[in-house]
């Protein structure tokens, strides 16, 4: 029977937790080894069918230590890496800045939408990832291709945003272009999701994601103004692309009306309270929510 490991290498969204510049309650606990709150790194997602090869969605600026973290996936001969391939999802710094990582002369595929493809080629850093190692393919909305043999997934538009450093004056929230994509996963007929960066839930996303067995998904925030009420940003969940988890229109109340078997948190902002316990936690565990971490696994079998 296949089974697909999903392990959470980075739980936390860009800056990770503590992020280096904030003095926020949760950032101090997590540089306290006595809190109980432990340090998190940046979004990314490893899944792999046989624990040989793994496919990572997204490459966080911490990737290299989420490596080293992480047993399976290091090298077992003098030049190796079973990470075979890399599935970017967003522009996000905290999900393409990895890539760099992965510069040296290391054979991988990596995976993106046109408009992903294109924001990686107009930066020349990126040149650094040779194309006699690093094979770039391209990938259409809603067409099935496989990052690892065995593994079929599916990327599609969720609503979201182009990354904060192609922002303009004309900026448009909520858009569903291949800017901002989901990951869907079919073992059989069994089907998992991965949306680290979704900015509202419109009916077609709710319909797809109905009957789910697994899903990861957007916690950036608890409450829409979580960093302005922490007086460490101006800016809400929505403007940066993220729906919250309470409140009017939030995730919480949606996803709970829709039959999925295990929902995860991910992408989970520094300021976040669910990171520790109190009554915002309390209210995610009891709509049987969970709160991804670092190294966290889940596996899921295909239908025999």
């Amino acid at each position: 029977m296949t089974k697909a490991r999903f392990l959470v290498l980075g739980a936390a969204a860009g800056g990770g937790l503590p992020q280096w510049n904030c003095g926020c309650r949760n950032c101090v606990a997590a540089r306290d080894p006595l809190s109980g709150l432990k340090p998190q790194t940046q979004s990314s997602l490893a899944v792999s069918l046989d624990g040989e090869r793994w496919v990572v969605f997204n490459a966080s600026p911490d990737l290299r230590a989420q490596i080293e973290h992480n047993p399976c996936l290091h090298p077992r001969d003098l030049r190796d890496s079973p990470i075979s391939s890399v599935v970017i999802t967003n522009g996000d710094v905290d999900h393409i800045a990895g890539l760099l990582t992965l510069r040296e002369k290391q054979a991988f595929t990596l995976y993106a939408t046109p408009a992903l493809t294109d924001t990686l080629r107009q930066n020349p850093v990126f040149q650094v990832l040779d194309p006699a190692f690093v094979r770039q393919t391209v990938v259409q909305l809603d067409t099935p291709f496989s990052p690892l043999p065995g593994l079929e997934i599916r990327l599609f538009a969720v609503p979201g945003k182009v990354p904060l450093y192609l922002e303009t004056a004309d900026l448009q929230l909520d858009q569903e272009t291949d800017q901002t994509v989901g990951v869907e996963f079919r073992l059989g007929a069994r089907r998992a999701y991965y949306i680290p960066g979704c900015g509202s839930l419109p009916d077609a996303l709710a319909t797809r994601l109905d009957g789910a067995d697994l899903l990861f998904f957007d916690g950036t925030v608890f409450e829409d103004a979580d960093m302005i009420a922490a007086g460490v940003g101006t800016k809400t969940g929505r403007r940066m692309g993220h729906m919250p988890i309470h409140g009017a229109g939030g995730s919480l109340t949606a996803l709970s009306a829709l039959s999925i078997g295990q929902t995860i948190y991910v992408h989970i902002n520094n300021t976040n309270p669910i990171w520790q316990a109190g009554p915002e936690r309390d209210l995610v565990e009891a709509h049987g929510f969970q709160i991804g971490h670092d190294g966290m696994e889940v596996t899921l079998a295909a239908n025999p």
